[in-house]
């Protein structure tokens, strides 16, 4: 098995992270950095700070060289960050010293490390983003059809009172709904360039680094954070906690997912399921399991990343490299949660006679609350709540539905009373609300 399940060539179909997948390999982020220093040399020469034909020759060189990532290995082990060998080869690879010379002019590693970062995260986030909103539409076609199919509502795993699976589902997508909402604020004030040179003060980036700065984040179309960053990771935080929250909320999915194809329930079907090596007649939630297994490796690694917060004085090696053995892991564990929440959210079907089997097998022991209020309205209800008390008992010793048993003792009950689809309260309505709140985000 390889370090992750992400490169393994046998498990990646398990944990599939699509196009994510490929901006998180040596070649991408090389390929970033390198973008990141032409824009910066072209810039540079149009403040005057390098000559122009440098600047060019630089940038067209960002576009056109192979580097491989191999060749950098050394170096990046002795110095710790791999900018330095990538500047050496860089410079080797142009074959033209006198333009070479201006490459990296005035910046510092990080600058260039952390801007080719976000270069990457802005293509991930948009790709988390379009997962979601085909989730969402998925998630709302069901909320739609099935906004009153009504369906056993369970608290710590025992029957509670009736919904409906339209507002079941509805659960899964507001969080999803939330975090569409927040993408543009993180666009706003997380993709961030960062030049700062070598210890935050830009001193040697040209007489106006602040200039230079913005002028670079309009070229690579990040945003100008009119600051220093390099301690400051609550960007990077902001993004990867948002990463986190739509992992999670997968994960929810999942959960509840596992639970309602287990024998004895089978609520709903799912499309693809997994074979046993020795049962055949298992057909085993994989991908609900592996949303849950997502998840809970999602928050353990944004668990360890809020550590990497605290870096001393200007820079800390060490937080900076716990957020490169975390970050990386992170994005793509929220992105395969997504890959999964998508396919699934397209392919459930829900047993809609299961469900209101499940409902008929509580011998109306689910209505006992609505039981107890409809009594309340002509005795206290503490009365009335311990005469509902008596009358399950007595339902339970006897072995018969709590209908039978109530409507011995309380003759004038409504002939729907124990019609568990008039007993499904907001569900539909809020079912109905999350679908129309998806048509107006998606």
């Amino acid at each position: 098995m390889t370090a992750t399940p992400f490169d393994s060539a046998h498990l990646h179909q398990l944990f599939p992270t699509n196009d994510t997948g490929r901006l998180f390999s040596d070649t991408a982020e090389i390929r970033a950095m390198m973008l990141v220093e032409g824009a910066l040399a072209q810039v540079q020469a149009a403040h005057g700070v390098i000559p122009q034909d440098s600047a060019d020759a630089i940038h067209r060189a960002g576009l056109e060289i192979q580097i491989d990532p191999g060749a950098l290995a050394k170096a990046t082990g002795q110095n710790g960050v791999c900018t330095p060998a990538l500047v050496t080869q860089f410079r080797a690879e142009m074959q033209a010293p006198e333009h070479a010379q201006y490459l990296h002019w005035g910046a510092t590693s990080q600058d260039i490390q952390d801007t080719g970062q976000m270069l990457r995260l802005r293509q991930a986030l948009s790709h988390q983003e379009s997962r979601i909103k085909a989730t969402l539409t998925a998630i709302s076609d069901l909320a739609k059809a099935h906004a009153d199919t009504p369906m056993a509502a369970r608290t710590y795993g025992q029957h509670a009172t009736p919904t409906s699976f339209g507002a079941q589902v509805a659960a899964w997508g507001w969080p999803l709904i939330n975090a569409l909402q927040e993408i543009e604020t993180l666009r706003e004030t997380c993709l961030l360039v960062s030049l700062s040179g070598a210890a935050g003060t830009g001193s040697e980036l040209g007489t106006d680094p602040a200039a230079i700065r913005a002028d670079l984040a309009t070229k690579l179309g990040l945003k100008d954070p009119k600051r220093s960053w390099h301690s400051d990771r609550s960007p990077l935080l902001k993004l990867t906690d948002w990463f986190t929250r739509s992992a999670l909320a997968a994960g929810k999915m999942g959960e509840d997912l596992v639970l309602a194809t287990q024998s004895g329930l089978s609520e709903v079907a799912l499309g693809g399921t997994g074979a046993s090596s020795t049962m055949p007649q298992k057909q085993n939630p994989v991908a609900p399991s592996a949303l849950v297994a997502l998840a809970r490796h999602a928050q353990g690694l944004n668990a360890t990343l809020q550590g990497a917060s605290l870096h001393r004085w200007q820079r800390d090696g060490a937080a900076w490299f716990t957020e490169w053995l975390t970050l990386p892991q992170l994005v793509l564990t929220a992105s395969s949660a997504l890959v999964h929440a998508q396919s699934l959210a397209e392919s459930i079907a829900p047993d809609a006679q299961a469900m209101a089997q499940h409902l008929t097998d509580t011998g109306g022991l689910i209505l006992a609350e609505a039981l107890s209020f409809e009594l309340a309205k002509s005795q206290p209800r503490p009365e009335a709540q311990a005469q509902v008390k008596a009358l399950c008992a007595t339902a339970r010793e006897n072995g018969e539905p709590l209908e039978t048993t109530a409507r011995a003792a309380l003759p004038d009950l409504p002939t729907d009373f124990f019609d568990s689809r008039t007993r499904l309260g907001t569900a539909p309505a809020e079912a109905l609300h999350f679908v129309q709140s998806v048509a107006e985000v998606v």
